[in-house]
């Protein structure tokens, strides 16, 4: 290379880095405008083109406006994109920023691994109880139970409502254990919020942002379920529902994606648990049942979760499976399901 292009190649180097630096602080500004509750503009091709077209007209044009053109597109395309997910965002993750903790009842959530069990529906106090019992005594401290049950048909059991979460909460005050029930219905909150320690979010309702919102007035910890359809994206994004109106206590949850495989309920998506911790501080759960719906592989899936940074996996158990009123094939009596404790935990 002769020493005039050496030359230029040089002066090609430095724009390039001075493009770098007023892209950067382009997106400086939008991360600023974010923090002053300013809503940032979304792409608009026709808004693009008058502000190309201002920019060409103040630099007399250009020889190659079309390739100008181009250009701007990506910038303000990337720009939008940003604006929608980027940073500036209070579930983003910052640089540094430790993995968030969350005590509840005096139990933790986010350090050690934990298991989340219970039955898929609270169908007694007898047939909680039993559970409860087994789980306690295998170190188990977080019990889930379905007391609004979201049925694909409207014909099969929808949970016993109110009955169900005084269950719970008789058996959870009982065993020292955290209650974790799913909530439907914004109109149910404060009846359930009086029963509940942990609120869940379900599959179904991931995108029912009037109920993300409204759990974000509250102050008790949000495990959010990945829709069925679900980005990783979107996922983040509700999560921003809850934190926006204040609650930042939320647990993502990895519970399977629909997919066309038929060997398992859903396709477990385990890159999701790094993903997630990478770009959110939130402790981040997987649902194993629901993943597979099926017994025979959980404990290799949970192992797998838990070496991918899961802060805790999630089971279902029930006295007698086979007489279950709702997800029978997935559920664990009270023998496997201290096999699987022991398979799965065990140092």
């Amino acid at each position: 290379m002769t020493t005039s292009a050496q030359q230029l190649r040089g002066e090609l180097n430095d724009m390039d880095r001075q493009i770098a630096r007023l892209l950067q602080g382009r997106f400086d500004i939008l991360d600023r405008l974010r923090g002053e509750g300013a809503a940032a503009s979304s792409y608009d091709p026709s808004e693009e083109a008058r502000a190309v077209d201002a920019v060409l007209r103040e630099t007399n044009g250009s020889r190659d406006a079309e390739a100008v053109r181009r250009v701007f597109g990506e910038v303000f395309r990337a720009s939008a994109e940003r604006s929608e997910a980027g940073p500036g965002l209070r579930v983003r993750r910052a640089p540094g920023q430790p993995g968030s903790v969350y005590e509840v009842r005096g139990h933790r959530i986010g350090d050690a691994p934990q298991l989340i069990a219970g039955p898929c529906s609270i169908e007694s106090y007898e047939q909680t109880r039993a559970v409860g019992e087994r789980l306690h005594s295998l170190g188990v401290r977080f019990l889930r139970g379905g007391a609004y049950k979201p049925r694909t048909s409207p014909y099969a059991f929808q949970g016993l409502k109110e009955e169900g979460l005084k269950i719970m909460r008789q058996v959870t005050d009982e065993l020292g254990m955290v209650a974790v029930t799913e909530i439907l219905d914004p109109r149910d909150l404060e009846r359930i919020d009086r029963h509940a320690d942990v609120f869940q979010v379900g599959t179904r309702n991931m995108f029912n942002y009037d109920l993300l919102r409204l759990l974000g007035e509250t102050r008790k910890p949000v495990l959010l379920k990945r829709g069925l359809m679900a980005t990783l994206e979107e996922l983040i994004l509700a999560a921003e529902y809850i934190a926006e109106r204040g609650n930042e206590q939320i647990i993502l949850c990895e519970r399977g994606v629909r997919s066309f495989e038929k060997w398992t309920r859903n396709t477990l998506d385990l890159a999701a648990v790094p993903l997630l911790l990478a770009r959110t501080p939130f402790p981040v759960v997987v649902d194993v049942a629901h993943a597979t719906g099926r017994k025979d592989i959980m404990v290799p899936l949970a192992r797998a979760a838990l070496a991918a940074g899961a802060a805790a996996v999630m089971v279902e158990s029930h006295p007698n499976p086979a007489l279950a009123l709702s997800d029978n094939e997935q559920q664990m009596d009270l023998e496997e399901i201290g096999r699987f404790v022991e398979a799965v935990f065990a140092p």
